[in-house]
Parts: structure tokens; sequence; C-alpha cells
């Protein structure tokens, strides 16, 4: 069928279709969003430093802000303070990644085009985007969030319960096998579409 013979789009369904760009200020909060992270990153990377050269009133707010104990109340910055901290800035840039692929994959996919083939900086992942690779993306990006913070949990495994640190472990086993179980249906899903095409050809 020639595009001229093409049935044209009722008003109705432009008017459904044109409804994709109520998801704009979606994307466009999750923007912001990612600005209150690079605001609270720089935050914590600021009284890191600060404490290194002997600020009590930093080193007090990160203990505050990772949730460590101990038995008597630090003076200065100690490997395991370090590390926590640490781990909280790449969990903020683990989660800053997966507002990047929120919003450039699933504006992409679900709003218009971006028409970037020509960018030098496009994302790699981004020329072969579709819904079920943003799927899959994402269900990876949320078990290495997850893996940070349980690795977290464990540095700091002394300040809390048994029954966390289990129910931690538990909630990221059925992270990996919701990823596993996405990931399979993804591949079959791909073989099936595969297969279709053969016959269609065949035909």
């Amino acid at each position: 069928m020639s595009p001229s013979s093409a049935p044209q789009a009722s008003g109705l369904s432009r008017f459904i279709f044109a409804s994709r760009w109520l998801q704009l200020p979606l994307y466009l909060g999750l923007i912001a969003a990612q600005g209150v992270y690079v605001y609270h990153f720089w935050v914590e990377l600021l009284h890191l430093l600060e404490a290194v050269f002997g600020s009590q009133t930093a080193l007090q707010a990160l203990v505050s802000s990772i949730g460590y104990k101990a038995e008597s109340v630090p003076t200065q910055l100690n490997e395991v303070i370090i590390m926590l901290v640490i781990l909280g800035l790449i969990d903020v840039v683990m989660i800053s990644n997966l507002l990047i692929m929120v919003i450039v994959g699933g504006y992409e996919t679900f709003v218009s085009r971006m028409y970037l083939e020509q960018h030098p900086d496009q994302p790699e992942w981004l020329s072969h985007v579709n819904a079920s690779v943003l799927k899959v993306k994402l269900a990876m990006a949320i078990i290495g969030i997850s893996s940070i913070h349980l690795l977290k949990t464990f540095i700091n495994a002394a300040n809390y319960d048994e029954k966390v640190l289990i129910w931690q472990t538990v909630i990221h086993i059925a992270f990996l096998f919701s990823a596993m179980a996405i990931a399979y249906t993804d591949k079959l899903l791909n073989q099936t579409r595969v297969i279709g095409h053969e016959a269609d050809a065949h035909h």
C-alpha cells in the first residue's frame, strides 16, 4: 500500500496520539530530581573534604547522613566512614545514571524522536532502544543500586539488626531473579520476532 493510499488517522486518533506529550512534564520533573541529586552529591563530597582537614561539624554531618554508630563518637575520619561515604556517592551516581536512562530512553521511546544519530555524544544503547531494552537496562541498574546498598549495610553491619540484614539480602536476590526473568522473557520475545520475520520472508 502506497503512502498516498494509506488510511488517514482520524481526529480522535491524532488527539489520543498527541496525549503522549502529557508525559513531558514528568520527564522535566525527573530532570529537576537529577539536579537535587547533583546538589546532594556535592554537599556530601564537600563534607568529606572538610572532614579530611579536621572539621568536626562536617564529620558529624557525615556520620549522621550515613547512619554510622560506634561506642564512642568518632573525632576523626576512619576507614569505615570513608568507605560508607564513598559508597553513598557511588550510589548517587548510579541513581543519576538510572534517571538519565529513564529520561532519555523513555522520552525517545514513548514521546518523540530526538534525532541524535549524528550527535557525537549519542549513547550507544539509544540507537536500538525500545520498551523491552529499556526495561532490561533499568532492571540491571536497579540491581547495581541494590548491590551498593547491600554492601553499605554489610560494612556497617554492627549497627543493623540481623533481620534487616536478612531481609536486605532476600530483597536483593529477588531483584536478581526479577532481572533474570525480564531478560529471559525479552530473549523469548526476540526469538519469536525473528521466527515470525523468517516465516514472512518465506511467504
